[in-house]
């Protein structure tokens, strides 16, 4: 069953490496991320799961000592998600599971195994949820590291441009995501939350059903839109 959960935003400019001159800005949101991964450790899982939005070829399951780098975005940085086992993955990690790795490695890592899904950002409610409550069958302590950000059209310059319904979706996802209120999560909007870019809706209504009948409570830990972008953190034990 699930015993905890850390949701966080997964912009590449999270690792300071891709941010550069830039990294400060996003010095909160590390720290916020550095703390809810702290209650991940202390909830002592037989298994924790990052998960994230993916792109069709990042999308399913990758496993323990697979990699992934920041070449993309201009760094020759790599990372790997958690122990090397000595086994190439025949796939990189996409790239907000490469952001988690990178958190994961940041904060020493070292109290479970860790497993990866990516998910693909037009993922059904349903699908979602079903998938939840199914990694949280995985083991009787499971964690999840849940990657994604919210809308992407708060401001003029936001990626999206400016959508006037996105300041509202993401204040329902930060109610939702700080009360560990699951229902909340799952009445998310999936057509509305696509047309706003929002890539965390469904890691988060992944999370939402793993979380049904576990009775975690909640606490949010960071809520910001520093370049336009909706960036939650928050911490379910």
């Amino acid at each position: 069953m699930l015993v905890a959960a850390a949701v966080c935003p997964c912009p590449p400019l999270l690792v300071p490496d891709v941010a550069a001159g830039a990294a400060p800005e996003l010095d909160a949101a590390r720290t916020a991320c550095t703390d809810a991964l702290g209650v991940l450790a202390a909830s002592r899982p037989d298994l924790l799961i990052v998960i994230g939005p993916a792109d069709l070829a990042g999308r399913g399951p990758h496993p323990e000592g697979a990699t992934g780098t920041f070449r993309e975005f201009g760094v020759d940085l790599a990372v790997r998600l958690g122990r090397d086992l000595g086994t190439a993955a025949d796939r990189p990690l996409p790239a907000s599971l490469a952001v988690g790795a990178w958190l994961l490695a940041r904060t020493g890592w070292a109290d479970a195994p860790v497993e990866a899904l990516g998910v693909g950002e037009p993922l059904e409610t349903g699908r979602c949820t079903e998938t939840g409550r199914a990694l949280a069958a995985r083991a009787d302590r499971v964690a999840l590291l849940v990657m994604g950000d919210g809308s992407a059209c708060r401001t003029l310059k936001a990626p999206g441009y400016l959508d006037e319904r996105a300041t509202e979706f993401d204040a329902a996802a930060s109610r939702a995501l700080g009360a560990a209120d699951t229902d909340a999560l799952i009445a998310l909007d999936e057509a509305l939350a696509y047309e706003l870019k929002a890539a965390g809706r469904a890691p988060w209504q992944v999370l939402a059903g793993a979380a049904q009948g576990a009775g975690l409570d909640g606490r949010l830990l960071y809520d910001d839109a520093p370049y336009g972008v909706g960036y939650l953190v928050a911490a379910w034990s």
